[in-house]
Parts: C-alpha cells; structure tokens; sequence
C-alpha cells in the first residue's frame, strides 16, 4: 500500500513545475555551453568564462584558518566578482528556478559588489533564466493543486520571495473562485472525518481554521464547513455567526 500510494503522490504532483525546472534547467546548460559571455573579456585565461577548468585544476582540500579571499582562490574560484556572481546564479539556478529577488539577496550574502550582481542578474533575464513570471506562474499552479492554498495565501508567498505586485496579480488571477471553493470542499472532506466525534462548535473551529491557515476568507470558510456538516446531519443552525 505504501508503494502504491507513492505512486499516486508522484503521478498527482504537479507538472508544470517540473516542466519550468526542466526548462531551466536547459537554458542553464545552453548558456554553459556558449560560454556565457566569455567573449566580453573576463575569465578568458579559464577557457570558458566561468573559472570551471580552474576549479577543475585546484583540489586543494586545505582546511588552513585562512581569510575567505585566499580559500576561494585556492579552490579555483574566479575573482572577477561579475564571474564569481555567473557561477553562483548558474549554480542555484540548476537545482530550481529562482526570482530575481531570492538571486539577489544570494549575492549579497556572497558579498557580491551591487555594480557586478546587477550586470550578470540583467543578463540573466535577458536570455531567460530569471523569469519572475514564469515563476510565478509556476508557484501558483503547484502550490494550490499541491498545497490547496488559496490565493490570499499564495500572494503572501510570492511577495516574500521579491515578486512584482502586478505579476503577482496577473498570476493569481488563473484562480477563480469556483476554483478556490471546490479546493476548500476538497481539503474539508479530507479532513472531515478526524473530526468525527468532537461536537459541532469544535468540528467548527478545527475545520475553519485549517481553511483561514491555508487563506481562504471568513466567508467562503464557514460556507463550505457548513455545508460539509449538514450533508452528515449535523445541525448547523447558527453557523452563520462569524467564528
């Protein structure tokens, strides 16, 4: 049974966002390939633009209290900060795709001179690795089948990982709201019978609460409870106060 219902969990999941990481993933391995703009002057001594043949050359595991200049350079890594900056993004672009915002705030925490992240993070959109919409897009279509997250919750999310306001909107807005009640009839009914046994107002609190954690309004929550009770006889006469 166990296997089974891994199987099931895998084919549910959602494709879309597999189908952006592999897109991604793609466009990572074509601008590797063509160097990335290796031509522009930097890197040349390393062949390809992004100091990989140096790191390749330098193996050095040394574990000295050195400065953290000295042990880059040690193992390889460019100084040039515009490629240090193309080696990080390529490297956190290859596990899944990122906002603009989360790559930035990466090379900040690198130490990442603002002039040198803000060439390589502009490049980078140009040829479409960084797609805030695309990422959005994405986070939506995952996080609402996946998650059942309603779309209060999932401009929450979006905000907090930099995305514009207008691409938030625009991405929310493939959710309608006889989307997001038949989700909320979903997540009740799944929950709906670990609540048998408790009374009515408890039922209540537990099954509305797991919607509002999950950003679904007042409204909308206490309808679709209301509705699950009453289809197993419960008596739900004032419900209609707010909880």
């Amino acid at each position: 049974m166990a296997g089974q219902r891994r199987r099931i969990r895998r084919r549910t999941r959602p494709r879309i966002r597999r189908r952006t990481h592999r897109r991604t993933r793609s466009r990572v391995r074509s601008f590797l390939r063509a160097g990335c703009g290796a031509g522009r002057g930097r890197g040349s001594d390393s062949g390809s633009g992004f100091g990989e043949g140096g790191g390749r050359r330098s193996r050095s595991r040394s574990r000295s209290s050195g400065s953290p200049s000295s042990s880059r350079a040690e193992k390889g890594e460019p100084r040039d900060p515009v490629e240090q900056a193309r080696n990080i993004c390529l490297r956190l672009l290859t596990g899944t795709p990122r906002t603009r915002k989360q790559l930035a705030d990466a090379l900040r925490k690198r130490e990442i001179p603002d002039e040198a992240a803000e060439e390589v993070l502009s490049r980078f959109e140009d040829v479409g690795l960084i797609d805030d919409a695309a990422f959005a897009d994405a986070w939506v279509e995952s996080r609402h089948h996946g998650r059942g997250l309603a779309r209060r919750a999932l401009v929450r999310e979006l905000r907090t990982k930099g995305v514009d306001a207008a691409v938030i909107d625009e991405a929310v807005g493939q959710l309608d709201p006889d989307q997001e009640e038949a989700t909320a009839r979903e997540l009740v009914a799944r929950k709906l019978r670990s609540t048998r046994g408790l009374d009515r107002d408890k039922r209540l609190r537990r099954l509305a609460g797991m919607l509002a954690r999950k950003g679904y309004g007042e409204g909308m929550a206490l309808r679709v409870v209301r509705r699950a009770l009453e289809e197993e006889g419960e008596d739900t006469e004032g419900l209609d106060d707010p909880f």
